[in-house]
């Protein structure tokens, strides 16, 4: 036990360290993620999507909860406050890391959209102007997905798997970050998770980031192309195992669009 938890010290060490994005970087993630989330268009920045009980804003569509409302999704966007907290960005006067979303439904959330709301507009004014921050905070969360999915595993041979994939993804050859494989750890970790939750499985299985860890194939000849291919078959999972209410089968067009930008 000593020895696994000194590894998953010294991991969470490695990669808050190394995982400080550049402006540039910052700048290119944020793009990217919201083409895949938004399309890059304004009138998403804060969203309620169909078939969902939760609005979804910012660059990542980070999942915010009303008051008193349960889902089995991870609640991101109060992480992002605390994150923003941290760094003393400023933000409306009404807004922290522990503020509910201020809809309770649906239906009150697009009354606010289309009246253009005090509330509702400074929420998209922050949102607009601080996409860098946005995606740096993905980049501290990936920072910590490696130990936590790590410390979900018990046997020592898997950690070393899901350690060596990782890094192949994270790095070139030569030891230096491959931008496109960062791109893709810090997309589909906000995308659709560590993995590490029992809360976000449909039948015991997962379909986030450490599910298609344990899926990729490592002898593939392109390894961008190799996890985009895993993921698919872990949302494709997903898909048939969600409970049919929920009409998962409409999402995996685009989210096959999306997967494919990780090799194309």
């Amino acid at each position: 036990m000593r020895t696994v938890l000194f590894l998953l010290f010294n991991t969470v060490l490695l990669f808050s360290s190394e995982l400080k994005l550049t402006q540039k970087q910052a700048d290119y993630i944020a793009k990217k993620v919201w083409m895949n989330e938004g399309a890059g268009l304004d009138k998403y920045l804060v969203h309620w999507n169909e078939g969902e009980d939760f609005a979804s804003v910012g660059i990542g569509h980070f999942i915010w909860f009303s008051e008193g409302h349960t889902e089995r999704f991870r609640e991101v966007f109060p992480m992002v406050l605390a994150f923003m907290e941290e760094r003393n960005v400023t933000m409306p006067q009404w807004l922290n890391a522990k503020t509910p979303l201020p809809w309770s439904s649906k239906t009150e959330f697009y009354h606010a959209k289309k009246s253009n709301s005090k509330k509702y507009r400074e929420l998209f004014d922050f949102l607009k102007h601080t996409m860098p921050q946005q995606a740096e905070f993905m980049a501290v969360r990936l920072s910590h997905a490696l130990p936590e999915m790590l410390g979900t595993i018990e046997e020592r041979n898997v950690q070393q798997l899901i350690e060596r994939r990782f890094k192949r993804m994270l790095y070139h050859a030569d030891g230096s970050i491959d931008e496109r494989g960062l791109y893709i750890l810090l997309d589909y970790t906000n995308f659709k998770g560590e993995g590490t939750l029992e809360s976000e499985r449909y039948n015991g299985q997962g379909w986030g980031l450490l599910q298609v860890l344990e899926h990729l194939d490592e002898n593939a000849p392109d390894k961008y192309k190799a996890f985009a291919d895993a993921a698919k078959a872990m949302l494709g999972r997903r898909i048939k195992n969600s409970p049919p209410e929920r009409g998962e089968e409409r999402w995996r067009k685009g989210w096959n669009v999306r997967l494919d930008t990780y090799w194309k």
